[in-house]
């Protein structure tokens, strides 16, 4: 029988729940590892296959995320800069499902003038604000668009023009709502 030994916790329990349940499969693969030393020995038996494929699963999970989370960090990143003072057409965070993808499209345009204000400033999040840009062109290009435009969804231009820090906490909330589906 396998031992499961859970991992203490401090007083505080800064541990979460989640990570003890993580930390506690890998010690049990770990632990049927050790038993049987020998790979082949691990495939010969069902349980050695059910184990040795869940071991090899759960990386995988922990490692997978959200499409937009290297723009949530670069978004981070800038949204204290006080170099960026620029107007720009600001979606609503709440706007309808089917909107969505033009939604995230036009925060995306807008960030091309960021850029361009970020050049005539010398600012010092451009590099930033660049990666923004490109990672949501990359992502559109190996996603040509799958939304038809609803007379529901309005044009980037008809949104209502906000300022950089509204802009960003929309755009964050709007990538965040993304990424739950």
């Amino acid at each position: 029988m396998l031992g499961t030994a859970r991992p203490t916790q401090n007083s505080a329990g800064a541990l979460s729940r989640l990570q003890t349940q993580k930390t506690h499969l890998k010690s049990i693969c770990l632990q049927y590892l050790l038993l049987n030393s020998h790979c082949f020995c691990l495939l010969k038996n069902g349980m050695g296959l059910i184990i040795f494929f869940l071991c090899a699963y759960v990386p995988k999970t922990e490692a997978s995320h959200c499409k937009w989370a290297e723009v949530l960090k670069d978004l981070e990143r800038i949204k204290t800069s006080k170099d960026i003072d620029v107007s720009l057409y600001t979606a609503n965070a709440d706007e309808d499902e089917e909107c969505q993808e033009l939604v995230l499209r036009c925060f995306f345009l807008e960030t091309e003038v960021i850029i361009q204000e970020c050049r005539i400033k010398n600012c010092s999040k451009t590099q930033d604000v660049w990666n923004i840009w490109k990672n949501g062109n990359e992502s559109f290009e190996n996603n040509k668009l799958t939304s038809t435009k609803s007379e529901k969804c309005k044009e980037c231009e008809e949104y209502e023009e906000k300022n950089f820090t509204e802009f960003v906490q929309n755009f964050e909330k709007v990538i965040q709502r993304d990424c739950k589906h």
